[in-house]
């Protein structure tokens, strides 16, 4: 992607980000300031696809701001239809700008903008058309307003709200506060049409301004409210308001973008590359300063080494904060995404959803953001489809009418955890093993425990539902899921309760770019144990370890805990010793210990991708270079515990 082509993309994909945001809250009912705003945007979006050159992404955006032009005038009345199809025309830019940034050429734009002329054309028009005049407004008020606003005067007095001319006066030295306050103050429960300035009776050192403003409620509660003294009444509202209006959200506060810089994602990955290196030499450091002191004892040169040592890890660390803290993004981003994707396909299925978002501002790594959106696209689409029922169901099992689908985020140590929360039917555990035997996944007769049984769903090709709709049913998906959370470095846990919900647990290191690891050693080998994986350590004697159906077990916390010898995993040659160390990992019922020889020590290591000749063997997720220049192999656990279950399979068939 060329230079301009990037400024272009980051622009745009700011805009889309304002503009769905804004377009998400029109869902909740009419609201004039927001609907400018989204009409804001999309001009904004029309300058700058001309700005660049791209006429094609100009004239959709230019159709797109017509159509809204003619829902803020008022030549076309606001429908749910009508929200539904801005959301819709929002995907369809999206498309075009995603197209722009793989360097494609536009596809279907022409068709895209016919779409839009048709149904403007076909959208219901708004009826009872109010004359100006019969308002009774000085006119030369009237004769200084936009058509925009005469616009919003007639719609205002057609809903028998109050018409208003509230006049202020304030000092220069504090009149942005002051009328930036009253503004805040009037919007909560009207509407501003227009401010106008005005000199009539402003003494000298201060400013005045007129505004025209509509309510449904009475002057006095607006005096009282706004602590204003001097209003004029224009038109008194008409009791009783039938109409419920919409309540303004509250506007969040936005940081001022006049000190902000724009940094391409490559920029911070190049850097990040860089401090890789530094992280590998600190290290190199460290081991010389040790190697050093045991050599020659604490000698001042010795002692400086060591000074020298500490002070890059202290610098290193703060950089290495400062440039991931750069990278960062709050989940809000993700979840703004995903609430229209929910929505949609809510209406598909005709069931009612509630959506309810918790750790908004909890931040992750941008690039791991962007590569689990599809994994959560999967799963609140399985949820809406498999999980949550019919409005009919849900009342004969003494349920709401409406499903709740709950979206969490929180941090875990190094690690951000994310929950997909359903309150609908669960996993039919039954169901699973049926199917599972059905399709040859397991055999007839089989043992297996509830979770090796709910697990069965990440298998690909695994569908329980037969019918195939829109959203799921394919056959696939949640295998996807698996495998791109693991390739991330993380792990899915699946909680379930029938007639209760389902809630998917994922776990996720913060960022990929450098991981704090714990170093074991099988025999000979060394290995890398990524900290976000692991729960805790233990020692366990061979008298401690069990044989349960195949599969070795120690009791842990009153529990079973299944264990699996990493040696045995990679043919390496086994040492026999009376006690070994467990590295426990994993998440609720979903555990599993790693029995080793040794621990050495946490440290942070670089994952560099596996060679063409070591990709295909189980288990591991990369290679970091450790102390003096060792290249250990970085376990993946996710696939260590499926490992473990295949391990337990072969030896029950076999006996």
């Amino acid at each position: 992607m060329t230079p301009s082509k990037k400024d272009f993309v980051a622009e745009a994909e700011e805009i889309l980000e304002e503009v769905t945001s804004s377009a998400l809250e029109l869902q909740d009912g009419f609201n004039a300031d927001i609907l400018n705003s989204v009409f804001r945007s999309i001009h904004t979006m029309k300058g700058l696809a001309g700005l660049f050159g791209l006429k094609a992404l100009s004239e959709f955006s230019h159709a797109f701001e017509s159509f809204l032009d003619d829902l803020r005038m008022e030549r076309i009345d606001f429908t749910p239809e009508v929200v539904e199809f801005i959301l819709n025309t929002i995907d369809v830019l999206r498309g075009f700008v995603a197209e722009v940034g793989e360097g494609r050429e536009l596809s279907d734009v022409e068709e895209a903008i016919r779409d839009i002329e048709a149904f403007r054309k076909k959208a219901p028009r708004k009826t009872g058309e109010v004359s100006i005049e019969d308002i009774g407004l000085d006119p030369s008020i009237v004769k200084v307003l936009s058509e925009y606003e005469e616009q919003r005067l007639k719609s205002n007095f057609r809903e028998g709200k109050g018409i208003y001319i509230i006049r202020t006066i304030f000092k220069l030295d504090d009149f942005s506060d002051r009328i930036e306050e009253l503004t805040s103050i009037l919007k909560r429960t009207g509407e501003i049409i227009a401010t106008l300035p005005t000199s009539e009776g402003v003494p000298d050192g201060h400013l005045g301004f007129n505004f025209l403003y509509s309510s449904k409620e009475s002057e006095e509660r607006i005096r009282k409210d706004a602590g204003v003294d001097d209003i004029k009444v224009v038109v008194q509202p008409t009791p009783p308001v039938q109409k419920k209006t919409y309540q303004p959200r509250p506007s969040p506060s936005l940081k001022s973008s006049t000190n902000t810089v724009r940094v391409d994602i490559d920029k911070l990955d190049s850097i990040l590359d860089n401090i890789s290196d530094l992280v590998m030499a600190k290290g190199a450091v460290f081991r010389i300063a040790k190697e050093l002191s045991e050599t020659y004892g604490y000698e001042p040169l010795v002692i400086d080494v060591h000074k020298v040592a500490q002070s890059l890890e202290r610098s290193l660390t703060e950089l290495q904060e400062r440039i991931l803290g750069l990278r960062m993004i709050p989940f809000q981003q993700l979840f703004i995404r995903l609430s229209q994707i929910i929505r949609r396909y809510a209406r598909n299925t005709n069931k009612e959803i509630e959506l309810k978002l918790y750790g908004e501002d909890t931040e992750i790594d941008k690039q791991i953001a962007e590569d689990i959106m599809d994994p959560l696209v999967h799963l609140v689409r399985n949820a809406i489809d498999h999980g949550i029922e019919t409005k009919e169901e849900r009342l004969r099992l003494n349920k709401t009418p409406h499903g709740t689908l709950t979206l969490k985020a929180y941090s875990k140590g190094n690690s951000v955890v994310v929950e997909v929360k359903d309150d609908g039917r669960g996993l039919d555990v039954e169901k699973i093993r049926k199917r599972a035997i059905e399709k040859k996944l397991i055999k007839e007769g089989q043992e297996l425990d509830r979770r090796e049984i709910i697990n069965l769903i990440f298998t690909p090709g695994f569908s329980t539902k037969k019918d195939v709709s829109e959203i799921s049913g394919r056959g696939m998906g949640m295998d996807i899921v698996k495998e791109k959370i693991a390739s991330l470095g993380g792990f899915v846990d699946v909680e379930t309760q029938e007639n209760a919900g389902t809630t998917f647990i994922i776990t996720l290191p913060i960022t990929l770019a450098i991981v704090r690891a714990l170093i074991v050693q099988c025999g000979d080998q060394r290995f890398a144990i990524p900290l976000t994986s692991i729960t805790e350590t233990i020692t366990v004697s061979e008298a401690d370890i069990q044989t349960i159906e195949g599969r070795e077990v120690i009791e842990h916390r009153n529990e079973l805990l299944p264990l699996v010898r990493v040696a045995s995993v990679f043919n390496l040659k086994e040492s026999h010793q009376q006690e070994y160390y467990a590295v426990i990992a994993g998440v609720g019922e979903r555990r599993l210990g790693l029995l080793i020889d040794t621990i050495h020590e946490q440290t942070e290591i670089v994952i560099k991708p596996l060679g063409e000749h070591l990709r295909d063997i189980p288990c591991l997720s990369g290679a970091a270079e450790v102390g003096r220049h060792e290249v250990v192999f970085v376990i993946d656990m996710d696939r260590m515990m499926e490992e473990a279950l295949r391990r337990r399979d072969i030896s029950t068939s076999a006996l």
